[in-house]
């Protein structure tokens, strides 16, 4: 008898020893803390995104209303600040109620405290085990002697899963209500502290009846222990449960492109510590700009693919009872919330009625746009398509284009990203054009060759000849001819004037005379390419970039010729408030010192210096010129200054134009994704500058119309009427202009500026005929 009680006794050592060997230490819970979202805000504090493996706002137990702590208390250990981690009680009552469960083979209820649970969920696993509730049981001991009830309640808070993608109960008041938990009433509040027994059993929408009950229940309890008024729980309890229809990161949902390259960047830069640390980061974006570039890409798109037809509706149904739920099975873009999917139930001649599916609204399509799709494929009775309500009654015939784009939007002396749009929508596709599509800039490159030019000799009033070229091609035969885009040529062009009008074969004869190894070696400086093949199709565009890379090329041109760093994330700092990461990488010695009368602080530009101050300048006055008498007047309703350069590749494959003010520089560029032709004659001009003209009236209506600021060593010289900035020494030499003299050759001025402030004699009037440009690489 003995011998088997000493057998057992051993055992019980045995299994005991095996059980605890790997028990976790309670003390590491003092500095613990559990992963946390890193929250991503806009330059002016809202917030665009989150990104984290557990959705969850971390919130100190003071910042905590009572009423919250009070209501999981009710509803999960009313005894938690009387029990030493075990409620012995508790567990008593649920092992009576298990006797009961285990019959009607429900699941066992553990009786575990709040105590049990932190043990359970940051040290433990969840088997449903005998060995894990002992160490359980033991843990909670450990931990009532480590932490107090404080801590270890905040952490029970912080820690939980509460659905709705929400861990803790601060993502779960964003997520659930859109609140900060501060903000939350005593109802909703009493709601939160339901989830923990399970949230899909007390789910606000498909469950909604069964979480009420539930929530009005804890308000009983919480007036029952005194934790609330009778009245104040019965006034709660009439409330309805009200939540958002889906969890939200944010409530600005206009980023969705910029918020995930801010995510690639993020990732690259912290690694996964991005979706754990809990960090602050403050982005670049500017939420008015943003949302101004996002509608003005998409209006654009959307009327070029109104230019080339209605393609037919994009489902059919035989007109019957449940033909909702198929409409419903496609959805418009999330972007465009006005938009729903409708039946046409009704078509004969120029009238033609539809039936939302959501909502059941009827009522005709305008008549613009009903002659729009008879000019297509018609609209059937049956036809499953997209309207949007007109503001006169009636809808608007919708379509979703297949043509793509971008627009990217910076500051040209920080390097600030202001607005990006990668694509028409991105819940439709979420390749970001603006990063990560290669594409051809054809004549949008030209800038680069001339600011070569003008980098070894050349001057804005040097002459080329535009005329008919031949080269010889690699290969035997095989010649290469670059054409105008009109097939014209024009003779002997001064630089700005083969600029304005986008000469191809001027500028070929240009990139001869430069030589290619110095254009290359430029637009490898300013980050246009990492490497570039140094052939003469090169000149016109035939290499690869993205509207990221060229948009922050012209920068260069607009702040003295400095290649900027563009950048998204401003700033990041962890959760203590200390930062670990900062853009501007710059010394200021005195930028912390109080103010004592001195003059302020002197920070240098940031940014290498790629080019002679003057020939950014020179650059600029004769893109401004492509605006003024080129490719891009219709930018002149802007009234302001403006400059910027079309570009159309062969075949008309891409559309292009990069302009800037001032303060801000902006690329469009608009393609589809297989590189077919987008149609003749959709050029820059016609494809991109409209969607640039949209977007800068709105991010520089409050904009002061400051003119560009020239480098004080500039000289200027009037050249047939156009004030031309000049290197010292390369300036023409005054000489008088005899009435009936000849104004040609290869410096035509009219009058010298030597300080540059005199105001310029009025510019030509622009050729009535616009021209563009498109690349000849045949």
């Amino acid at each position: 008898m003995l011998s088997a009680i000493a057998l057992a006794g051993f055992a019980i050592a045995i299994y005991a020893a095996w059980l605890f060997h790997d028990m976790p230490d309670a003390g590491d819970l003092v500095d613990y803390r559990p992963p946390t979202a890193t929250r991503a805000y806009a330059w002016d504090g809202v917030l665009i995104g989150e990104f984290s493996r557990e959705r969850r706002i971390y919130v100190p137990y003071d910042a905590m209303p009572p009423q919250l702590a009070q209501a999981f208390l009710a509803a999960e250990d009313r005894n938690f600040f009387r029990h030493s981690g075990v409620d012995t009680m508790g567990l008593m009552r649920a092992m009576a109620k298990n006797v009961q469960n285990a019959a009607q083979g429900r699941r066992l209820e553990g009786g575990s405290t709040i105590t049990q649970q932190v043990a359970k969920n940051v040290l433990l696993t969840s088997d449903a085990t005998v060995g894990r509730k002992l160490k359980e049981a033991i843990l909670a001991g450990r931990l009532e002697q480590t932490l107090n009830k404080e801590q270890i309640l905040e952490l029970y808070l912080n820690e939980i899963w509460l659905g709705y993608r929400s861990y803790g109960v601060g993502a779960a008041a964003y997520n659930y209500f859109g609140k900060s938990i501060t903000d939350l009433t005593l109802a909703e509040s009493a709601y939160l502290a339901a989830l923990p027994k399970g949230p899909d059993n007390y789910h606000p929408q498909r469950r909604k009846a069964q979480a009420i009950i539930r929530r009005n229940w804890i308000l009983d309890q919480m007036a029952d222990l005194g934790w609330v008024s009778r009245q104040a729980a019965e006034a709660a309890k009439r409330e309805d449960l009200k939540v958002q229809k889906a969890p939200s990161r944010a409530k600005y949902r206009d980023a969705d492109f910029f918020v995930e390259e801010v995510r690639q960047r993020g990732l690259a830069t912290l690694g996964q510590r991005l979706n754990e640390g809990g960090y602050y980061m403050r982005t670049t974006l500017d939420p008015r700009l943003q949302t101004a570039a996002r509608v003005a890409l998409m209006n654009g798109l959307e009327l070029y693919d109104r230019r080339h037809g209605w393609r037919g509706a994009w489902g059919r149904v035989e007109v019957a009872d449940g033909w909702e739920a198929m409409a419903r099975k496609k959805k418009p873009p999330a972007e465009r919330r006005d938009w729903r999917a409708a039946l046409v139930t009704e078509s004969s001649g120029a009238t033609v009625r539809v039936k939302t599916a959501d909502d059941g609204m009827t009522g005709g399509i305008i008549s613009q746009d009903v002659t729009w799709a008879r000019a297509g494929k018609g609209l059937n009775v049956g036809d499953l398509v997209f309207v949007e309500p007109a503001e006169g009654g009636g809808f608007h015939l919708r379509q979703i284009p297949i043509v793509n784009g971008a627009l990217v939007a910076m500051e040209p002396n920080s390097g600030r990203v202001l607005a990006m749009v990668g694509g028409y929508s991105f819940s439709l596709s979420n390749f970001n054009r603006a990063t990560q599509a290669m594409r051809q800039p054809g004549s949008a490159f030209k800038p680069i060759v001339y600011a070569a030019a003008l980098e070894n000799g050349y001057t804005p009033s040097s002459v080329v000849m535009d005329s008919a070229i031949t080269l010889k091609g690699a290969k035997e035969g095989e010649n290469w001819t670059p054409e105008n885009y009109n097939k014209k040529y024009y003779g002997a062009l001064t630089l700005r004037r083969g600029l304005e009008l986008s000469r191809n074969a001027m500028t070929v004869r240009l990139a001869q005379g430069v030589g290619m190894t110095k254009i290359s070696e430029l637009a490898i400086r300013m980050g246009v390419v990492k490497r570039m093949d140094k052939v003469l199709a090169m000149a016109l565009g035939a290499g690869e970039t993205t509207p990221f890379k060229l948009t922050s090329a012209y920068a260069s041109f607009v702040n003295g010729g400095r290649r900027i760093e563009p950048h998204l994330i401003e700033l990041v700092q962890d959760r203590n408030g200390e930062t670990i990461f900062r853009a501007d990488k710059r010394d200021c010695p005195r930028c912390g010192a109080g103010f004592n009368g001195d003059e302020s602080p002197r920070v240098i530009p940031g940014g290498d210096q790629v080019m002679d101050p003057i020939t950014a300048y020179q650059v600029t006055s004769m893109l401004q010129g492509v605006v003024q008498r080129g490719t891009a007047t219709s930018a002149l309703v802007l009234d302001r200054p403006v400059g910027g350069k079309t570009g159309t590749t062969n075949e008309y494959r891409s559309a292009w134009f990069v302009g800037f003010t001032p303060q801000i520089v902006a690329g469009v560029f608009v393609g589809f994704d297989d590189n077919r032709s987008l149609g003749n004659g959709e050029t820059g001009t016609t494809a991109a500058v409209p969607i640039f003209i949209e977007f800068m009236a709105e991010a520089a209506k409050d904009l002061p119309k400051t003119e560009f600021k020239a480098p004080t060593n500039a000289k200027f010289a009037s050249v047939r009427g156009i004030r031309e900035a000049f290197r010292p020494g390369t300036e023409p030499q005054l000489r008088q202009m005899l009435p009936g003299a000849p104004s040609s050759g290869p410096q035509p001025y009219d009058k010298v500026w030597p300080d540059g402030k005199l105001t310029p004699q009025a510019a030509p009037p622009a050729p009535a005929k616009k021209q563009d440009d498109m690349t000849g690489l045949y």
